[in-house]
């Protein structure tokens, strides 16, 4: 917690009266914190940022994120409000920082506006969990997303995911089985419960390498991850048969 108060102060400082709000979203309000989970937030904010808020915020972030046991990584989004109220798809996001933008943001600065498809995802999470850390609540602020727009964010993202699979094997597997159940039910459920809603549906050779990754999230942290090489072996089978119903769900027609 004293990572995210020192966040929502660095928010005030940098945006001041711009900034209508400040929500807790992802695993902290899903369903708990994992040993290498990020502090998901999204800021809402009245216009975009200039230059030097970018820089500023930019620079506060990466003193505030780290890595456990010092600090958790930081995952904060910046949208301004008329780009998603009322909502329309893709939104723009107005910045956007995370760890894994590391060497991205030293050799080309601060980040710029662009569109994120993500933020439905972000913004449902959002209202479901309803934790504002300053401003009015969530739904004072944002517009509900639609079921058809959950999916096509779901799905956006599927093949930048997939080529990652050798690198970061437990997040893409854990995140290939929560874009298959949102895109089945509608709901975006904590990476491990999602697991267990997919282990339920998988066939029995499919269910190993899940149930690891799951077990990883659940236990390790990245850096103490270990994969048998007969499990790794079975990945790319795995995916291919989750990314199969996944297409199945989301393109009625295929």
């Amino acid at each position: 917690m004293d990572q995210t108060r020192e966040i929502v102060r660095l928010v005030d400082e940098v945006l001041g009266g711009a900034a209508i709000g400040t929500y807790l979203h992802g695993s902290a309000v899903l369903g708990g914190l994992r040993p290498a989970s990020d502090l998901d937030l999204l800021v809402v904010s009245r216009r975009p940022m200039d230059d030097g808020e970018r820089a500023a915020l930019l620079a506060g972030l990466l003193e505030r994120s780290g890595f456990p046991p010092s600090a958790r990584p930081v995952e904060l989004t910046v949208v301004v409000r008329s780009e998603v109220r009322p909502w329309r798809f893709p939104p723009t996001g107005d910045f956007l920082f995370g760890e894994w933008l590391r060497e991205e943001f030293a050799a080309s600065g601060p980040p710029r506006p662009e569109p994120m498809p993500d933020l439905a995802l972000l913004i449902a999470q959002v209202l479901a969990g309803d934790r504002a850390l300053a401003g009015p609540p969530p739904a004072r602020v944002l517009d509900p997303v639609p079921h058809e727009d959950l999916v096509r964010a779901s799905v956006a993202g599927v093949p930048e995911l997939v080529a990652e699979v050798a690198d970061d094997t437990r997040n893409v597997l854990l995140t290939l089985a929560r874009v298959w159940t949102t895109v089945a039910t509608g709901a975006i459920r904590p990476k491990d419960d999602a697991a267990d809603w997919a282990l339920a549906r998988l066939p029995a050779e499919h269910r190993p390498v899940l149930a690891h990754a799951r077990d990883l999230y659940r236990t390790r942290a990245y850096a103490d991850e270990t994969w048998p090489e007969g499990l790794r072996e079975r990945v790319g089978a795995h995916v291919d048969h989750v990314l199969s119903e996944i297409g199945r769900l989301a393109d009625p027609a295929r």
